[in-house]
């Protein structure tokens, strides 16, 4: 395995890769790796001849006053998880080799970029959009894994790319939970003992709605308000949004007649945490 940390040759291993074994499949992270990052690789070798992955912590996605600096971060643990999992080639660059001081470009998916977490995170989505447009240029990837966990970065993504005619594919895979419930994520290694058991009120609240979904109940107004019912014997934890929006457009659906994605962010202390599911009739 290659731990590669400029563009200029990362975008010529990926290249020579590419020429020399075929497709090319890439797993775009921010480090701190769990299972839900490996199974995402497992994905990729599974249609991919030779997988890349990146790990950068993007500092555009991040808000002023948000985790950005103290973000989990270990090279050396993230690289020894990729190499077992058969990763070739590990795109690791510093932020300056990612923006020059005078960068000025940006990608902005509009309308999709303010729903949801872009509602809570001003920027957030722009940055996402952005670095992503970023290293999908640099590595050259044909195909592309994300996690469903990330449902709203997933749509805009997808809109970028096709907006964009990038000349590949994303693949989404579902979401990997602890026993259980609590869907994986980096930022759990934040909680204390009750903060992670209070952060079981997001799974719950999904599950209230998937019952009554699954009990004839159509109306999104019903499933938001039992499930939001659910954080008010969770004091620990306030609710950002629990909402049930259309899965490519992000727009609010009334009634569900079609596949829906029900979305739930929260704020457990300073941790804030994002889970989801979807619905189809």
């Amino acid at each position: 395995m290659r731990v590669v940390r400029t563009a200029e040759e990362m975008r010529a291993l990926c290249r020579a890769a590419k020429a020399r074994s075929g497709c090319l499949g890439f797993v775009p992270t921010m480090g701190a790796l769990h299972a839900g990052h490996l199974s995402l690789v497992r994905a990729a070798r599974t249609k991919s001849a030779v997988v890349a992955a990146s790990i950068f912590v993007n500092p555009a996605q991040f808000g002023p006053e948000e985790d950005y600096t103290r973000y989990p971060r270990n090279l050396e643990r993230d690289c020894g998880l990729f190499e077992n999992e058969g990763v070739e080639l590990v795109f690791a660059p510093e932020a300056g080799e990612m923006y020059r001081e005078d960068s000025a470009s940006w990608v902005i998916v509009d309308g999709l970029s303010d729903r949801l977490c872009g509602r809570s995170r001003p920027g957030h989505f722009r940055g996402v959009a952005t670095v992503v447009a970023k290293l999908f240029h640099i590595v050259e990837p044909d195909v592309a894994f994300f996690g469903q966990k990330d449902a709203a970065q997933v749509a805009i993504i997808g809109r970028m790319v096709r907006d964009l005619k990038f000349a590949l594919a994303i693949e989404v895979c579902p979401i990997v939970r602890e026993p259980d419930g609590l869907a994986l994520s980096s930022r759990n290694a934040y909680l204390g003992p009750a903060e992670r058991k209070a952060a079981l009120v997001l799974f719950r609240s999904l599950e209230r709605a998937r019952g009554l979904f699954e009990g004839g109940e159509r109306n999104s107004f019903e499933l938001m308000q039992a499930a939001r019912h659910e954080f008010l014997v969770e004091p620990a934890v306030r609710l950002d949004y629990f909402e049930v929006v259309d899965p490519d457009s992000l727009e609010p659906q009334p009634e569900i007649s079609k596949k829906t994605l029900v979305a739930v962010a929260a704020y457990i202390g300073c941790t804030r945490l994002i889970d989801n599911i979807l619905l189809e009739p």
